[in-house]
């Protein structure tokens, strides 16, 4: 089988579970508990948050564990805008994920927040932000890159302009851990959300960064768990689990160097190459996305005249797994709403189909991708 869907998930690093297991068996402890097993639970909770706060150049306690890159948004999104009511106006993309644009539209219907929608060339690069900030701008949320198209967005620079006028900053990076910076000394932002078995733990394990002093109102009350912003029992397992597999990331190199002859790079020319047969070799393929600012490990295309589903069904028989877009949108009939956001027609927009490589991907599986989308396509004419 070869695997190019590691955007919709990654299978679990073996030394994450590793070092997960003896917190699902025999250290057991809650870590709220004063006896030992309960403190050697506590210890070990707080050894990753310091490990995953390394990761991110962080502080130990700017690290909140939580179920996800869902949570994570939820609780950054909507704990921010309740809590630091300087004006009820938010700014975000319709590109953005649906757990963003379902926080966005809770704010707007329960709590009356003004939502601005940025427009978007039809690579999915955002035109004019400055114009949209107002005085009472309370939030900004933006993805640091697109889980469908890869389009990479200038976060840093956009932080800047957002806080020249008080407004904090959010960013789903879910997508790119190991394929972009995440210093977020050097993004400057006030809060990153990312997920757990996007590289390689556990599904239901993510973190949000949340910058010291950043008022946040908490989702979930009761014991007061994670600074008082995420109560609840902690899942040890899970954020020893996701330390583990950041730590992965950090000694694969590729959470180091993302300039020439880093690991990033020679994905971008195996993923420039792999574009560039398919637009050859498939008439009919578009790619969507910006060429340039784009992941290094993710090519998508709408193949006009055919279904992507049946394509995925094609590609499936030939033992390659893709998908046709975001995975939490799996099964819906409707088009993807971020193709539809830059200008893609409905009818085109059915037709994605989106190929997403990790840093073990190789030449010669892409090679074989190729071929078998060239004989899935010939199928249908």
């Amino acid at each position: 089988m070869i695997y190019l869907d590691h955007a919709a998930t990654t299978p679990v690093n073996p030394l994450a579970l590793q070092a997960a297991w003896p917190w699902l068996t025999s250290e057991f402890g809650n870590p709220s508990s004063t006896y030992e097993l309960g403190s050697r639970a506590s210890v070990a909770l707080e050894e990753a948050r310091a490990s995953a706060a390394r990761f991110f150049s962080a502080k130990s306690s700017e690290i909140i564990f939580t179920s996800g890159g869902t949570e994570s948004d939820n609780l950054a999104i909507i704990g921010i805008a309740l809590a630091n009511p300087r004006g009820r106006h938010i700014v975000s993309a319709k590109t953005e994920h649906l757990a963003v644009l379902e926080s966005l539209e809770f704010l707007h219907r329960a709590h009356g927040f003004e939502i601005s929608w940025l427009d978007l060339d039809k690579h999915g690069n955002i035109i004019d932000f400055q114009s949209s900030l107002r005085a009472d701008t309370t939030l900004v949320t933006l993805m640091l890159a697109n889980n469908e198209i890869g389009t990479i967005h200038p976060i840093r620079d956009l932080v800047l302009q957002a806080h020249q006028v008080g407004a904090k900053f959010h960013t789903d990076a879910v997508q790119a851990v190991g394929w972009a910076d995440l210093n977020v000394q050097n993004l400057s932002v006030d809060a990153l959300s990312v997920s757990g078995h996007k590289f390689g733990a556990p599904k239901g394990s993510g973190l949000l960064y949340l910058k010291s002093g950043i008022q946040t109102e908490p989702l979930l009350h009761g014991g007061g768990q994670e600074n008082g912003l995420r109560s609840g029992t902690e899942n040890v397992a899970w954020a020893v689990a996701i330390a583990a597999a950041l730590e992965q990331v950090t000694h694969s190199g590729a959470a180091s160097n993302f300039g020439p002859g880093s690991d990033s790079e020679r994905v971008s020319k195996m993923r420039d190459e792999f574009i560039g047969n398919v637009l050859k070799n498939v008439p009919s393929a578009r790619l969507t996305g910006d060429a340039l600012h784009r992941m290094p490990n993710l090519a998508s295309f709408t193949l006009a005249g055919v279904s992507g589903e049946a394509v995925l069904l094609e590609l499936e028989r030939r033992d390659v797994i893709v998908s046709s877009g975001s995975a939490c949108a799996a099964g819906s009939s409707d088009p993807s709403h971020v193709l539809i956001a830059i200008g893609v027609n409905p009818e085109l927009a059915q037709t994605a189909v989106r190929f997403s490589f990790s840093h073990e991907t190789t030449t010669e599986e892409l090679a074989l991708a190729n071929t078998a989308l060239v004989e899935s396509m010939a199928n249908f004419t």
